[in-house]
């Protein structure tokens, strides 16, 4: 039996926790002390002892904990998250129907009611992603609600929640058959390669789906194209068969090249007609710079946070740099693809590091598209910071 403690927030907490915002932040509790073993049932109240909504104490960024559910007699267990999984299948139907799209989110946290837990789907195996201790002591009755919901190859687990939040290495394997890997998933008729049992990535970034397809249909036509912090390599597949007459993709890690291959390859493409560089990319600004090398286009997909030997990258404090140097690269009428997965600011703010970068580079520029989450990614209008992505498609003007 799981353990069932009242937890009392403040009154701003509670405020903002009765307008529908699910995670419990630390310093919103007034009685810390009754958390002590994760994956306790939390009631949560106000500071009158109002009920507010129960979840479960779980550590995850800064947060303690999550509501799930705003029913007090609602009981969280293998029923409760069987409804729940039920219900987000039914939002992806669409996808399951769709022959060209075989890899996609399933059940995304806080968006379909249950933050912590996020689970994939890769053509027939499902991977679940725990991203807290808490929500991992639900391990039973999620695979149990699993079983009596899904129809599956295989489940595989990737644990997030050792103490600095990184992935827990293992063997991912879980239920069903193991798959041989890599097995390859389509994405808008796109083939990738991905390897579900490989560390914390699987090879493909899932939210990026509309933004590759773009690329693909509408900008990549002729073009020069140069991608950054290419990780396997996947926008410059799409370019390539949007009929780019190259693609140059950069990555500080070694495997990038044997993945990016991987990628080229399974589409049919010859991958010693593009170019791929196992470098830093800050680096490669550098030697592009030096070699007179511009692109019609250029893809920044950089993570929130990176730390190489020489330097580190804080979305936050060094977009607006990365930014000049990109356009150092960028021809006339070229155009740069910038993305962001950071929650720590939002689309206005990202928009103004752009501005800010056109200015002191002294180029005017025109946004051509704006992309935030495909519909899979499911995210609430309450939890703002869920909604993280954010892409714009810029027209350089020099």
């Amino acid at each position: 039996m799981k353990t069932i403690v009242n937890v009392k927030v403040s009154k701003k907490a509670a405020a903002k926790l009765k307008k529908g915002y699910p995670l419990i932040e630390k310093e919103a509790v007034d009685n810390k002390k009754v958390l002590k073993e994760e994956g306790a049932i939390v009631r949560v109240l106000d500071d009158k002892k109002n009920y507010i909504g129960t979840g479960y104490y779980g550590i995850q960024n800064k947060g303690v904990g999550w509501i799930v559910t705003r029913e007090p007699e609602e009981y969280i267990d293998t029923a409760f998250f069987a409804k729940r999984l039920k219900t987000a299948l039914h939002h992806r139907q669409h996808l399951f129907d769709d022959p060209d799209t075989t890899a996609f989110r399933v059940f995304n946290g806080e968006g379909d009611g249950i933050g912590g837990l996020i689970v994939d789907y890769y053509e027939g195996f499902y991977v679940i992603h725990w991203y807290s201790l808490g929500i991992y002591s639900f391990r039973d009755e999620i695979l149990a609600a699993m079983n009596e919901t899904f129809t599956y190859k295989g489940i595989y687990e990737k644990k997030r929640f050792d103490q600095k939040g990184q992935y827990i290495e293992d063997d991912d394997f879980v239920a069903g058959e193991r798959g041989e890997f890599p097995i390859v998933v389509k994405e808008n008729g796109v083939k990738f390669a991905v390897d579900l049992n490989d560390g914390a990535m699987t090879g493909l970034f899932l939210d990026q789906r509309n933004v590759r397809k773009a690329i693909r249909e509408r900008y990549s036509k002729g073009a020069d194209m140069l991608n950054m912090f290419s990780y396997t390599g996947a926008f410059s597949v799409c370019a390539a068969l949007g009929g780019a007459e190259k693609t140059t993709s950069v990555d500080v890690a070694n495997r990038s090249r044997t993945k990016t291959i991987q990628q080229f390859e399974v589409n049919g493409i010859d991958a010693s007609q593009h170019e791929l560089v196992v470098d830093d990319v800050f680096q490669y600004f550098k030697y592009a710079a030096r070699k007179k090398r511009k692109f019609d286009l250029v893809v920044v997909d950089p993570p929130s946070f990176a730390k190489t030997k020489k330097r580190t990258f804080s979305a936050a404090k060094d977009y607006t740099k990365l930014m000049k140097e990109t356009i150092d690269l960028t021809k006339n009428n070229g155009v740069i693809v910038a993305s962001t997965n950071s929650s720590t600011f939002d689309l206005k703010k990202f928009t103004s590091f752009i501005k800010t970068a056109c200015k002191e580079k002294n180029v005017s520029y025109s946004i051509l598209e704006q992309y935030t989450l495909p519909d899979d990614f499911r995210s609430i209008d309450e939890f703002p910071e869920g909604n993280y992505l954010k892409v714009l498609f810029i027209k350089i003007k020099k």
